[in-house]
């Protein structure tokens, strides 16, 4: 169980100044790098398979393995970067994150076969994973609880817009130098990251275990309490624990289903709805992260202004059913018609920025960073079992039906998982779990 530790009286912050926190800001512009390397490839898959010398149905057979490669990468570097930023600290799982993927995009731009694009998408995957949990974490620890909704919209709401502009950069140069411009933006942040100071709740936790060790020099022998920072195990040794953990994962479901099938996939989709013109992956999944930045912003806001993460996540992913049905009924539409159905698929998932902070309010100060870093990978690398299943009823059902089919089961399972959490707005974050 968690042990809440009384908590200072909360510093007054007014929401302008929590918004140009020196970690928001740098987190919102890390967040940016980090959606535009963690898009791009489904940006420029078809571009970049025909130049490796495929065509037809391999463009995207091959386009979801090499996705895959990269989800697998983001499942384990969620795990490590998580545990390092409750072993290490905040800050430094943001520099190992973005160095790692920035060095690997950077790569990306000189490969020429599939198993070498597989293995960078991994690394890149592997570093990715770390962003926007270390974000979170470092926002939600050093922002008042009245204010740090605020904080992770801001977040989300700029770091979305990576995927617009990496559609605009991909449209404008080859895919390539669109890889090594996401390579030398993230190295450059780097530079922007050493303004940012260590969260205060993870200093004081450190303090407390110093304090407990043992000091002969002191009189001091008695064992110290045992407080685990980063063990990953803890969230499966404690069955109402690991429900927590299970339901926080559950509730993203709809956002990677939208953007890995549906979004990703589009040229397909609008081949079997008989649009009235082609669709490109790029325009889709840049009108989907438009719409994800509107949701974002509203969903962040409204949370705060209602008091509430839960009823706002309810509403939002009761307007995702809808927006998959009208994304999947768009038979013999104009291509803007259809791009229009992305920007509202977007915005039905644009309760990113809530959700990764339920998560992050959901456990102590010792697990949060491990919490805050593994629960929006492991959903992303659910894309995995989400395309196995697209790809097994495609073949009785079609394209169309099996979307509805798998979309509809998200969404379910989502409801299901937010039924089950507790409401977490305003609760204090200065506790541990033991």
């Amino acid at each position: 169980m968690p042990h809440p530790h009384p908590a200072p009286a909360e510093k007054e912050m007014s929401t302008l100044r929590a918004v140009f926190h020196p970690a928001v800001i740098v987190g919102a512009l890390g967040y940016f790098v980090d959606i535009y390397d963690l898009t791009l490839f489904s940006i420029v898959r078809t571009q970049s398979l025909r130049d490796l010398g495929y065509a037809g149905e391999q463009l995207a057979d091959i386009g979801l393995f090499l996705l895959n490669t990269q989800m697998v990468g983001m499942l384990i570097g969620g795990i490590v970067f998580g545990v390092i930023g409750d072993r290490v600290g905040r800050v430094a799982l943001l520099f190992s994150s973005i160095l790692l993927y920035s060095l690997a995009n950077l790569a990306n731009g000189f490969v020429h076969s599939v198993e070498a694009y597989a293995g960078l998408r991994f690394l890149a995957g592997l570093g990715l994973a770390g962003e926007l949990g270390g974000c979170v974490t470092l926002v939600s620890e050093v922002l008042p609880k009245s204010k740090r909704g605020y904080g992770t919209a801001t977040i989300a709401t700029i770091g979305v817009l990576g995927a617009v502009f990496g559609e605009q950069v991909a449209r404008h140069v080859g895919w390539r130098s669109a890889f090594f411009i996401g390579g030398g933006m993230g190295l450059t942040l780097l530079a922007l990251r050493m303004s940012v100071v260590e969260s205060g709740l993870f200093n004081t936790l450190r303090s407390r275990e110093n304090a407990a060790a043992p000091d002969p020099a002191q009189g001091n022998t008695a064992a110290p309490v045992a407080i685990r920072r980063g063990d990953f195990l803890a969230l499966f040794r404690s069955r109402p624990r690991f429900l927590r953990f299970a339901r926080c994962i559950l509730i993203g479901l709809p956002t990677w289903f939208v953007v890995g099938i549906l979004a990703t996939l589009a040229p397909e989709f609008g081949r079997a709805l008989h649009l009235s013109g082609e669709v490109t992956a790029g325009r889709a999944v840049s009108s989907v992260y438009l719409g994800l930045c509107a949701g974002d912003l509203v969903s962040g806001f409204l949370s705060q202004w209602l008091g509430t993460r839960k009823k706002v996540v309810c509403g939002f992913l009761l307007l995702t059913a809808a927006a998959i049905v009208n994304y999947l009924t768009n038979s013999g539409a104009s291509p803007a018609s259809f791009y229009t159905a992305c920007l509202a698929l977007g915005f039905g998932v644009g309760f990113w920025a809530v959700f990764a902070t339920i998560a992050a309010e959901h456990f102590g100060t010792n697990l949060r960073a491990t919490v805050a870093t593994t629960v929006p990978n492991f959903v992303r690398a659910a894309l995995i079992p989400i395309t196995l299943a697209f790809q097994f009823t495609r073949t009785s059902l079609g394209p169309i039906a099996a979307a509805a089919v798998v979309g509809a089961g998200c969404v379910l399972i989502s409801l299901w998982a937010l039924h089950g959490l507790e409401e977490t707005h305003g609760r204090e974050m200065d506790y541990i779990e033991t």
